[in-house]
């Protein structure tokens, strides 16, 4: 998705200051923005190091000159059971998925703050009338379904996206509060067609708990990952636009929330009885669609 949001705010003529931990991607990424009339820089980064994304702060103000946006999209998934899980596994997922918004926040909101101040529309009658902005500034921090409802065998990944939303959800009331001319969005995506089911990580500790391990874990994951990522952007982008609290990408992430909400003690328990039953109905499916074509002239 991050990819995805460059190009887009690219095409409308936002210069993008671009990082990321693997620089072949990241080189990649700069080339496709090769065309715009905008200005973009690259910066290897590894988001669970708070130096680095200080250093990192600092350069896109020298390069740029301000910011307006921060999108905090970094994310790793891992699958194991809570005894399978290590110490250092757990903490690898929070480092990035949780500790990776925090430090990019702290990092950017100074800056974003400083940038919307400078736009500031002042008036004669300023003490009667609310602060006005010529320009506004956002965070944006990705959480995820798995942010609105806990899984087994996602632990990790479920703290390390409830903490984003919580997280978030406390930014935006501060920033409301302080009438900045900046705000937060907590995205809360479903299957998003990404690569963070190839670069998860697991253990065999998850078929205690009835769930695939290995290679078919990863196919399993993958079959769940429909949703385009580039439209998955662009409801990002209007999500900020139009200064929305939160916002769910997919009918899954929907469906979820919607669950959560009328059973919030018993969800769990509706999710899986609703998977068992699309488990069921997917062979009578597939056995309707072979007989009309065995039958079609």
């Amino acid at each position: 998705m991050g990819r995805e949001l460059a190009l887009h705010l690219a095409k409308m003529g936002c210069h993008v200051a671009l990082s990321d931990i693997n620089v072949e991607q990241l080189a990649r990424t700069k080339e496709m923005l090769v065309g715009y009339d905008v200005k973009v820089t690259m910066t290897v980064l590894d988001v669970s190091d708070n130096d680095a994304m200080q250093a990192w702060a600092d350069s896109v103000m020298r390069d740029h000159g301000k910011v307006n946006f921060i999108f905090n999209n970094a994310g790793v998934a891992f699958s194991s059971t809570i005894e399978g899980a290590s110490i250092e596994e757990l903490e690898w997922v929070m480092d990035i998925n949780f500790w990776g918004v925090v430090y990019g926040t702290k990092a950017f909101l100074p800056l974003i703050k400083n940038s919307v101040k400078q736009s500031e529309v002042t008036s004669d009658n300023q003490d009667d009338q609310p602060r006005q902005f010529k320009e506004h500034g956002h965070v944006i921090n990705i959480s995820s379904l798995f942010g609105l409802t806990a899984q087994p065998s996602y632990s990790a990944y479920n703290a390390s996206k409830f903490a984003v939303r919580g997280f978030t959800e406390s930014l935006r009331q501060e920033l409301n509060i302080q009438k900045c001319g900046v705000s937060a969005t907590c995205i809360h995506p479903g299957g998003i067609k990404t690569n963070i089911a190839n670069s998860a990580r697991g253990n065999d500790s998850t078929s205690t708990v009835g769930m695939p391990t290995g290679d078919k874990a990863i196919r399993s994951f993958n079959k769940l990952l429909k949703f385009d990522a580039s439209e998955a952007a662009w409801i990002i982008l209007h999500a900020t636009a139009t200064n929305q609290q939160r916002c769910l990408i997919g009918n899954d992430a929907k469906m979820v929330d919607a669950i959560q909400r009328v059973f919030p003690s018993h969800y769990s328990q509706v999710i899986n009885d609703i998977t068992q039953l699309s488990r069921k109905l997917k062979p009578r499916r597939n056995n309707k669609r072979s007989d009309k074509t065995s039958t079609a002239p």
